[in-house]
């Protein structure tokens, strides 16, 4: 995704697929990788699925392997979404946000936080075809991600 490294959080996973970071998580956890809690379990961590960067390998941040993870998701029958699809819905949504609505809490800043760094140019120029004003800042949600090798 943003940058196409090795490991991602549940919602980068989820991003790829256009399936939130919950159902990516409960499907981890039906093929045994992911306990209750949220944590990977050891057939995760032997099977190089998952890193968990913390004290005794528990740690806050989990991250998956790409390549295991998007090969497991596959093999359920999910397919990755295109880049074009992908762009289309921060579009739309952005543009919605931005217009506003009492029933949305979340702001357009904050929402375009959470989107690839990759998609930003795309996703302005399209807001711009459509005469919206708002415009994404670019970012880098990928610095967020740090991951101890070894």
């Amino acid at each position: 995704m943003a940058d196409n490294s090795p490991w991602l959080c549940l919602a980068e996973l989820g991003r790829i697929y256009g399936i939130s970071a919950f159902h990516c998580g409960r499907i981890l956890e039906n093929h045994g990788w992911r306990d209750r809690r949220g944590r990977p379990t050891p057939a995760a961590l032997e099977a190089g699925a998952a890193s968990s960067v913390g004290p005794h390998g528990q740690g806050r941040h989990v991250f998956w392997s790409r390549s295991l993870c998007t090969e497991l998701l596959n093999s359920n029958g999910y397919t990755p979404i295109s880049r074009s699809l992908q762009v289309e819905q921060w579009t739309q949504l952005l543009e919605a946000l931005q217009l506003g609505s009492p029933s949305i809490s979340a702001t357009a800043d904050q929402m375009a936080e959470e989107m690839p760094n990759e998609l930003v140019e795309d996703v302005n120029h399209q807001l711009k075809v459509r005469g919206c004003s708002y415009r994404v800042p670019p970012h880098h949600n990928s610095a967020k991600r740090r991951v101890a090798t070894g």
